[in-house]
Formats: C-alpha cells, sequence, structure tokens
C-alpha cells in the first residue's frame, strides 16, 4: 500500500516539498498530492512589481510537475482533523475528503490589518496576487499629483513604496513607520535607504503609527521613540487616495482550529526537522511553522528561511520513511536582499541570526543581486534539488505510531 503524503499550499515551501520528495521517493511506494487553489506558482517576492503594472512570467503546475508524480489537486482548504489524519477540500466538483499517512502543511500566510478600524474596508494589500492585481488597477486610474500611502516600514513596505515612485513619478508617495525607516539596517544601509527615498521624493513619516483608515486618509499618531507608545500630541490626517497596507502577516487560521501544538501566532510549533511536536505524522514549514533558528530565535516569516525549511522537512519525511539519515542543515540567514524599484537595491548582509552587519551592497549591482536572487527562488521551486541528481529510494519504514494524547494544545 502506498504511503500517503498530502501537501497543503503551492507557495514557495510547498511547492518545493512536494518536487523534492517526488525526487527522493520511489513512486510505486508513495502517493504524493499537491492542494493548492491556484493553477499557477506565484511569486510573491515580486507583488510589488505586479501592482505596478509589470507582467511576470507564468509558471503553470501542470508544466512544473509534469512526469513527476505529483498529483496536483485545485481546490481550497477548508478544514484538518489532524486525528483522523483527513483534510477537507473545496473544489471545483465540490468537497471531498484527503485522507493522509503524512501531511505538509504550507498554508502560509495573508496580510494582517492588525485590527486598525478601516483598514479591511479601505486599504489594500500586496501578499498574494488577487491583492497585487486589485492595487494595480485602483494605481492605473490616479491623476497626477494624487496621494498614495503606504503603512509599514518593514521589507515589504520599503519594496513597495519605491516601486510605486519609480513607476509613478507623477503620484505623491509616503510611508508611514513605527520607527526610524530602515531602523534594522546598517549606517551604511540606511543612508543608501534615504538616498534613494529622497532622489525618488517619496516622504517618510517616521515614529508614526495609522490609527484608523479611511477612502482618502489615514489618521495617525506619533510614537514614543523611547517607550515606542502611542501618544495624544501631533496625531494628524495624511491625505491618500489609495492605501498600501504591509504591517506583517497573520498565518492561515486554520491551524488553529485542530489540536496540534501552535504558538499565539497560530503558527504551528515545530522541531529542527520541521515535525509537528504534538503530532508527528504532520510537518510544517514557511510561515506556517515556528521554528528555531540561530540564537534560538524564531524563524521570521520570509522565503529566505522558508525554502531551506522546505528542504530540511522534504528531506526528513524521506529519511524516515526509508531509514536514512536525517538532515542537520542549520536554518540560518546570510543577508536580506531589498529590491528599491528596477534599478537601485540594497543586500545588507546579516548574521546567522539575521542581525545586520556593517558589510552592504547598494546601487545597480544590489538591483542585479536582488533580480537573481528572485530568478533562483523561482528556478529552485521547478528544480527542487537545485539540478542534482537524485535517487528515488523505497519505502521501508511507515512514520512511527503517535504515542501521545491526541487532545494536544490550541490557541
Amino acid at each position: 500500500m502506498q504511503h500517503r503524503i498530502v501537501v497543503l499550499g503551492a507557495g514557495y515551501t510547498g511547492a518545493i516539498a512536494a518536487g523534492r520528495l517526488a525526487k527522493r521517493l520511489h513512486r510505486e511506494d508513495v502517493a504524493i498530492t499537491l492542494v493548492n487553489a491556484e493553477p499557477d506558482f506565484v511569486e510573491r517576492v515580486r507583488m510589488h512589481q505586479l501592482a505596478v503594472g509589470q507582467d511576470l512570467t507564468p509558471r503553470p503546475f501542470s508544466e512544473m510537475f509534469a512526469g513527476t508524480g505529483v498529483e496536483l489537486k485545485l481546490a481550497k482548504v477548508t478544514s484538518v482533523d489532524v486525528d483522523r489524519r483527513t483534510v477537507a477540500v473545496h473544489g471545483a466538483h465540490g468537497t471531498e475528503t484527503l485522507a493522509y499517512d503524512t501531511l505538509v502543511y504550507a498554508l502560509g500566510s495573508a496580510w494582517n490589518d492588525q485590527g486598525v478600524p478601516g483598514t479591511a474596508e479601505h486599504a489594500h494589500e500586496i501578499a498574494g496576487r488577487p491583492g497585487a492585481l486589485r492595487l494595480r488597477e485602483r494605481l492605473a486610474g490616479l491623476d497626477a499629483g494624487q496621494p498614495v500611502v503606504v503603512v509599514g516600514g518593514g521589507l515589504t513596505g520599503v519594496e513597495a513604496a519605491a516601486e510605486i515612485a519609480e513607476a509613478r513619478p507623477d503620484l505623491d508617495i509616503a510611508l508611514v513607520a513605527r520607527g526610524a525607516l530602515g531602523d534594522w539596517l546598517s549606517p551604511k544601509g540606511a543612508r543608501h535607504l534615504r538616498k534613494v527615498f529622497g532622489r525618488l521624493g517619496i516622504t517618510v513619516h517616521e515614529h508614526t503609527v495609522v490609527t484608523g483608515v479611511e477612502a482618502d486618509r489615514v489618521t495617525t499618531a506619533v510614537t514614543g521613540v523611547e517607550a515606542n507608545r502611542v501618544t495624544a500630541a501631533d496625531n494628524k490626517a495624511v491625505p491618500a487616495a489609495v492605501t498600501v497596507w504591509t504591517t506583517g502577516f497573520a498565518v492561515h487560521p486554520i491551524a488553529t482550529a485542530t489540536t496540534l501544538e501552535v504558538s499565539d501566532t497560530g503558527q504551528i510549533v515545530v522541531d529542527g526537522t520541521m515535525r509537528s511536536v504534538s503530532h508527528p505524522d504532520v510537518y510544517a514549514i514557511g510561515d506556517a511553522a515556528l521554528a528555531m533558528g540561530p540564537g534560538d530565535k524564531p524563524l521570521r516569516m520570509s522565503c529566505a528561511s522558508g525554502t531551506p525549511a522546505a528542504w530540511q522537512a522534504a528531506d526528513a519525511i524521506a529519511a524516515r520513511l526509508t531509514g536514512g539519515k536525517l538532515p542537520k542543515a542549520p536554518l540560518r540567514y546570510f543577508n536580506q536582499c531589498i529590491s528599491l524599484g528596477r534599478r537601485e537595491g540594497l543586500i545588507q548582509y546579516v548574521t546567522a541570526d539575521d542581525r545586520s552587519v556593517r558589510a552592504a551592497l547598494t546601487g545597480r549591482p544590489a538591483a542585479v543581486y536582488k533580480e537573481l536572487v528572485c530568478k533562483g527562488a523561482a528556478w529552485g521551486v521547478a528544480n527542487p534539488t537545485l539540478g542534482i541528481p537524485a535517487r528515488r529510494r523505497r519505502v521501508v519504514a511507515p512514520e512511527p505510531a503517535r504515542t501521545h494524547s491526541t487532545a494536544g494544545t490550541a490557541a
């Protein structure tokens, strides 16, 4: 009887895991099903480009997984029962139940409105293709001189503000950041970021939070620089014909409805092999997983940590099924790659636990570097063993039976 592996979600991590498992395991021994709502792979790291009108290369899964043995099921995951080992999905042919022996949970994340009034009704997001396309249509309809406010001073917000400002120099672009602009970067990196933003004409509201979003403005409050608390002073409204919300991500809520052990953020708690600490037949990767990196710090939601986590999970599953050696590759960081439009970039080198060091690459070389990283990430999805020949091994041992109580812990 074939060992049934079900992978939920075909973003960077889910698609890599499914393809890598297909390369590692003998087709006669396993049935790999990849569940995803969309038929094409979405380059999430390029959503700011899609939003300003750039066309991205189509990457249909039907071509990506042709001949691999991976069965693609176009459907939306509606629930997971980790105690019965089943997944409910809804697709073109209605609702059906998939049974699994091993589950790879890679449903990822969506935008997080942080509960700020008016955000869900009036703000745009670029956490996925539908949101990016809606923003694309809205930006295309703006007249010259209209204001666009990007909320969030992290990587996504910085990239979005620069991309919009470069593509539409006729618009009035502003960025609202809770702290100082680029305060996580090295001095060299922060100086370059300010230089590029100045050249692009982007207004930056630093040490500021948005407390409300309306159709034509955002309400802001200045935060205390030291305590980082909202004060009553200097509250003001900033005009915004379009508000782009980039203040972080929230994981898919399905995991919190299960008996899986999850964190207070809803992420599935995993060990070093990306295996659930409460349910050994479940693996979680990407934004859905709470995995610890160097310095005992949780890995941040990013492609940089998600891709090696997908390799780790796939190789661990294959090793446990075939009696092989478990992977022990450390999950660590090397740099943060930031696009600042199509002609400028910033590569901030970091420690293993993601702290900025002095070294940084800037300018056109950094833009080329970032583009190569994006292309490499997409290539890596279609080539999950990085072009290295892989031997498909026979399944010799099933996943071990559970020894825990199925009561679990849910947040």
